[in-house]
């Protein structure tokens, strides 16, 4: 099966809720590598970038007409997102350590996980 192949089936085959689980997953894994292999500053970029990048889309979405979501968790959800983007401003400039920001998005993943759905 071609990757082509593969991603259409798996595309089709996963809920929103996944993908947003494994986007996540993805990313910080990127990030704890990063972080791990010693880098700090600008040399974290290209994970933050994605992190970022990430969050904004969760912000958008979350702001959007007709977004099915609670309207106060939409509202918690930007707030992050605003969080978020500030934040990395600081990890970058070498203020901050990435740590914080690897917490949120392991409570986002906890939040997403599917066993998290059959104990709500």
């Amino acid at each position: 099966m071609s990757i082509a192949s593969y991603r259409r089936v798996r595309s089709s085959a996963e809920t929103p809720r996944h993908t947003e689980y494994r986007l996540i997953g993805e990313i910080t894994a990127e990030m704890i590598e990063a972080w791990d292999s010693g880098a700090r500053g600008a040399a974290l970029m290209p994970a933050l970038h994605r992190n970022r990048e990430m969050w904004g889309v969760f912000g958008l979405v979350c702001g959007a007409t007709g977004n099915a979501l609670p309207l106060e968790l939409r509202g918690q959800i930007i707030s992050l997102c605003l969080w978020v983007d500030r934040f990395t401003s600081d990890v970058i400039s070498g203020r901050e350590p990435i740590e914080s920001l690897l917490v949120i998005n392991r409570t986002m993943l906890e939040g997403l996980a599917p066993q998290a759905r059959v104990a709500a």
